[in-house]
């Protein structure tokens, strides 16, 4: 984060908030969970943006959620395509406005 120039701060954020309407949407989650995690854990340093789907009494403790396996690459890419549709629709209202 201390290296992301000042000029993508906005363009990074714009992006973490259509992903979370897009999942909240496409998921039919109640809400996200966003953490971002920079240098620690990492085998190569960089910074990226975690965008969880949350539901009420869904598990989540602190930082720590349930992780569940899909049930096979079908399922992966079906929430993937969901995804990028709802992202698609969003940009196309906002576009709009």
């Amino acid at each position: 984060m201390r290296d992301l120039p000042e000029s993508l701060i906005h363009p990074l954020f714009s992006a973490a908030k259509l992903l979370c309407r897009a999942v909240e949407e496409s998921m039919e989650a109640e809400g996200t969970f966003i953490a971002i995690n920079n240098v620690i854990s990492q085998s190569v340093p960089h910074l990226h943006v975690h965008v969880v789907p949350r539901r009420k009494k869904d598990g989540l403790k602190g930082f720590f959620w349930p992780r569940l396996k899909y049930s096979d690459e079908l399922q992966m890419d079906e929430v993937a395509e969901r995804v990028r549709a709802a992202v698609e629709r969003l940009r196309t209202e906002t576009l709009k406005t």
